[in-house]
């Protein structure tokens, strides 16, 4: 089922206009939606580094976010597997500072990028006014670009959603879409040819799996980190 214009907008709105401890919590109509919490503002239960039993050192809870504030720490993923679904999230990035957001993550291959799409998190004056767009917060990254800038200034929360159903994807960003495919498609496979991650042939290939929050080495918040399976 595809969802609408008006729904997403009127979720990324609800998102953003609440309180720090809001975001972090579900309303009762929330719940009957069938939304889940990923992150409660207290507790990093719902996640553990890759490949490790536990959360590493370096991702901590601060300001009410889940935080990368030592590089070196690795991957966040879920505990749980998704594959059809609707992810909604908020996240701050320090000046010039690089992440992502992966999805359909498998521990089969040896990181995170060898087999999630991500969702790239960014802030976009690391370009220094030479942009590649498909690298541009909001992209697949590396193989759809947004057509425009759509990230609040640097420090101010930008609200995320990620769609996956069946194999077709969208990317939101502060309520602007910012690019839709189509996953294991003909056109899917090429693009993956052409780019590096033909290295990797488990890429984007996976009907399901873990998210995940990239270390990139910088400082990274994320918070009202929810998801309804589709």
């Amino acid at each position: 089922m595809r969802t609408d214009l008006s729904l997403c907008l009127a979720l990324t709105l609800s998102a953003c206009a609440s309180s720090p401890a809001d975001v972090n919590e579900l309303s009762r109509a929330d719940v009957r939606d069938g939304w889940e919490l990923l992150f409660d503002g207290e507790s990093l239960a719902h996640w553990r580094g890759f490949r490790q039993e536990g959360v590493p050192e370096g991702w901590a809870i601060e300001d009410d976010a889940i935080a990368l504030i030592g590089a070196g720490a690795g991957d966040l993923i879920t505990h749980e597997e998704f594959s059809s679904f609707e992810l909604v999230l908020q996240w701050r990035i320090a000046p010039r500072a690089n992440s992502g957001i992966m999805f359909h993550v498998s521990e089969e291959f040896d990181a995170t990028y060898f087999s999630g799409p991500e969702m790239q998190v960014l802030d976009n004056a690391v370009f220094d006014g030479d942009v590649n767009p498909v690298h541009m917060a909001g992209a697949n990254y590396a193989l759809h670009a947004p057509e425009n800038d759509d990230t609040r200034p640097v420090g101010e929360w930008n609200d995320a959603r990620i769609v996956v159903d069946g194999a077709h994807v969208e990317h939101w960003l502060n309520g602007v879409q910012q690019c839709s495919y189509e996953l294991w498609s003909d056109d899917w496979k090429a693009l993956v040819e052409a780019s590096k991650f033909k290295q990797w042939p488990g890429y984007g290939m996976q009907r399901g799996g873990h998210i995940a929050l990239q270390d990139h080495g910088n400082r990274v918040w994320y918070r009202g980190i929810r998801i309804k399976r589709l």
